[in-house]
Formats: C-alpha cells, sequence, structure tokens
C-alpha cells in the first residue's frame, strides 16, 4: 500500500487538521514543513503530489503511538525503522491503539475480511519464522477500513 495512502487514511480515521500531523511527526524526531506534509496528502493525479518517504510515514507511526499512549520514560527510545512494509504498519496501529486479538478480528470481521487466529498471529511473527506471513495490501485496506468505521461511529 502506498505511503500516502496510508496517512490519508489514518488522518481521515482521527479527523486531524495537517497540523497536527507536522506536530506528530516531530514527537518522534523529525521536523517537516506543513508544504510537506499538504503534497504527502494529495491525490496521486492532483498537482502538488509527492510521494511521501518511508522515514517520514516511520516517523509518524511512532509520533502517532507517543501522541496516543504518551511517551514511556523508563525505556530508552527505540530506532526508527528504515523500511515500513504493512506488517509494520499493522504493528504500529494495533499499538497505538492499545488493539488485543479480539479488537482486530471483530475490526478485521466488521470491514468484511475475517481472518482466523493463527493468520492474525502469523502477522505479528518476526519476517525469518516459519509462520511468519507478509500482510497484503487489501488486508490492510480492510483494516484501515474497519478501524475508521470503529474509531468514528
Amino acid at each position: 500500500m502506498l505511503n500516502n495512502d496510508i496517512l490519508r487514511g489514518v488522518r481521515y480515521m482521527l479527523d486531524l487538521p495537517d497540523g497536527k500531523l507536522v506536530h506528530i511527526i516531530g514527537q518522534a524526531g523529525l521536523a517537516v514543513d506543513a508544504n510537506d506534509v499538504a503534497a504527502w496528502l494529495q491525490r496521486e493525479d492532483e498537482p502538488g503530489y509527492r510521494d511521501c518517504p518511508d522515514q517520514a510515514l516511520a516517523h509518524f507511526l511512532d509520533g502517532l503511538i507517543v501522541h496516543l499512549r504518551g511517551r514511556d520514560e523508563s525505556r530508552p527510545p527505540q530506532p526508527v525503522a528504515r523500511r515500513v512494509g504493512n506488517n509494520l504498519v499493522l504493528k504500529k496501529l494495533r499499538v497505538a491503539f492499545e488493539l488485543r486479538d479480539d479488537d482486530l478480528h471483530a475490526i478485521l470481521a466488521t470491514a468484511g475480511f475475517p481472518l482466523s487466529k493463527p493468520e492474525l498471529s502469523a502477522l505479528f511473527r518476526k519476517p525469518g519464522h516459519p509462520n511468519y506471513r507478509p500482510c497484503g495490501d487489501q488486508l490492510l485496506r480492510h483494516f484501515l477500513r474497519g478501524l475508521t468505521q470503529r474509531l468514528r461511529s
């Protein structure tokens, strides 16, 4: 899934203004300009569109965790991911919204994409694990749609 689509989806989900996105990204240690965020939120066919880099999305997801849950001063700051995949997005959103397995099952079922418990747990395994399963674009899209329905209703 495109980083821009993920950014737009979470922005819509939480009804965040552009300035708040700049603040959230800044909470994770990356200084961005409001013009950059505005360009990332444009549609691909609109003038001024730019691809959202992995670094910016990774900082946004980490900043979202801090924004929603607060900073944990007892732990050292975690390094920001260099490469952002669908599995990482799913993990970060799960942490940010404090979702349990039952919540994830309910969200995906609401969005019309039910998964079994083993299928869901395989998405959160490390890539080298024999039961690891990559998260596809369709699954992530349905998850974002279901989470949006849950939060905005």
